[in-house]
């Protein structure tokens, strides 16, 4: 006789169905997993072995053998081991078969049959919905993770024993409540707030700017000035994620192994900042079986790169894809694997080695060589992709010990949500267009037409300057969104202006 169960296996940040087959047959008592499967499915022979004895169910005698379909397709990780155990299970206790036609479960087994979480429940749980399936079952510590997902029951376990009964109707269970509003009300409170910078009126401005636009920006500054305490308050002035994007990056971090029982969904803004030792794979993900790495992290939120010349080139270099596409793609042997890498990328660094170069209270140590090979550890695409380089200088004693609290963060977010807004309405119809960086060239020219003041303006500054094709297109956006700041229906020759003095390393004002 063959027990079909349900459950499924990540591709990416997507689950893919696994129909798991078991047949028994003569001979002597033997196990096979067949279907692809690697070293963590092949264990589960141990687990499901122990687990099923210890909840007092007989192996039965001879060769059995379960089959993961579709057979092409590699499987990983310990979640199989509970639909394992229940199509061993199923023929001898008499499970309804439409039951378990109806129910998809996952969760890796302990030896003595208590269930542990496994990573990735949001991911199975959509596609279980996909596929018609009415509940899935899953270890109880996890449940919370994928009680978001409407139109499926989400059946929280804790034992295998547990499991068996309820699938033949001896006990009922009640499905884990959509906890989605929970999860946003208790987001909606940040611990930071813009108020708390001193100064840098110029910074904030540009950060309320490369927010409103969704514009990668970099801070140039001695040290001390500011610009970490700046870069993570970003996420402050953000508009608040839509459900469809809290599911989608809370995917990402539950495939990632990230979140936990007390951050079980990430309802605002991701914020990540990598150490500059970081390699390739941890910044664009990899691996054997490819996980997601820092872009796809900080995808709906934040990319800090802090000390941006100490990172290696080879590895900055990297993120010109996915700052281009929003998505990363990696090759390996086993197949080809995307991810979702839209962000906004916020990066600092100093002027020069030492910190100090241009400052007029401290001497700079660095020669001109020093501070042209360290600025030189950048390359010229990858600096092409950021839209505005602002300076970041220090601030007097005068501000550092003003008592009245700077412009907050709600106040700032309110006029980035009226930007956007702005925005939402102009592209609405247009799909994977939602903020000005994201206009291609028809777009530009449809919606960044300049009157005769400013394209002269920037006609010149092109000349002067040596700005590429590239930079002229971003200087376009940018201008763009500070007339959306402004309420302007049509960009003026002041915001063509400020976007052209937001290229200052692109104008080389400062090596």
């Amino acid at each position: 006789m063959v027990a079909r169960t349900y459950s499924a296996t990540l591709l990416g940040v997507n689950a893919i169905e696994v129909e798991i087959e078991s047949y028994d047959s003569g001979g002597t008592q033997k196990m096979f997993i067949v279907g692809l499967p690697d070293a963590s499915v092949k264990e589960s022979r141990e687990r499901v072995t122990a687990a099923i004895s210890s909840c007092g169910f007989a192996m039965n005698d001879g060769v059995t053998t379960v089959n993961l379909a579709p057979a092409d397709l590699k499987k990983e990780g310990p979640g199989f081991d509970l639909p394992i155990a229940i199509s061993l299970i199923a023929h001898r206790v008499k499970i309804p078969i439409p039951i378990l036609a109806e129910t998809a479960m996952i969760g890796e087994l302990a030896l003595n049959g208590e269930l542990r979480p496994v990573r990735g429940l949001l991911a199975v749980a959509l596609e279980a919905r996909a596929r018609g399936r009415k509940r899935l079952l899953v270890p109880k510590r996890a449940a919370i993770e994928a009680s978001v997902v409407a139109g499926i029951d989400i059946i929280g376990v804790s034992h295998l024993r547990e499991v068996v009964e309820y699938l033949k109707g001896d006990i009922e269970l009640t499905p884990e409540p959509c906890r989605a509003t929970e999860f946003f009300a208790a987001a909606a409170h940040y611990d930071i707030d813009f108020a708390d910078v001193k100064g840098q009126g110029d910074a904030k401005h540009a950060i309320e700017v490369a927010v409103a636009g969704g514009h990668n920006i970099l801070m140039v500054g001695p040290p001390g000035t500011g610009k970490s305490m700046i870069a993570k308050r970003v996420g402050t002035i953000m508009p608040g994620m839509t459900e469809e994007e809290a599911i989608e990056t809370t995917k990402i971090h539950s495939v990632g192994g990230l979140l936990t029982e007390q951050q079980a969904f990430v309802a605002t803004r991701p914020f990540r900042s990598p150490h500059h030792t970081i390699s390739d794979a941890g910044l664009l993900g990899g691996g054997t079986n490819p996980g997601p790495g820092e872009v796809s992290l900080s995808h709906n939120g934040v990319l800090f790169l802090d000390e941006l010349p100490e990172f290696r080139r080879s590895t900055l270099e990297v993120l010109r894809q996915p700052l281009e596409d929003g998505r990363v793609t990696i090759s390996r042997a086993a197949g080809t694997v995307t991810f979702p890498a839209s962000f906004l990328m916020v990066a600092a660094m100093n002027p020069c080695p030492c910190g100090y170069f241009g400052d007029t209270k401290r001497a700079c140590r660095c020669g001109s060589p020093m501070v042209q090979r360290y600025r030189q550890r950048i390359s010229g695409p990858l600096l092409d992709r950021i839209d505005l380089h602002v300076e970041v200088p220090l601030v007097d004693f005068k501000a550092l010990t003003r008592t009245e609290p700077g412009e907050s963060s709600a106040v700032i977010r309110k006029r980035v949500e009226q930007a956007r807004a702005i925005q939402s309405a102009r592209f609405k119809g247009f799909k994977g267009i939602h903020t000005n960086s994201d206009m291609s060239s028809r777009l530009i020219k449809k919606h960044c037409e300049l009157d005769a003041e400013g394209s002269a303006f920037l006609e010149h500054n092109m000349g002067e300057m040596n700005f590429s094709a590239r930079a002229h297109d971003r200087i376009l956006k940018v201008a763009r969104t500070l007339a959306d700041l402004k309420g302007l229906e049509k960009i003026d020759s002041d915001s063509v202006l400020e976007a052209v003095n937001y290229r200052s390393l692109d104008r080389n004002l400062w090596s």
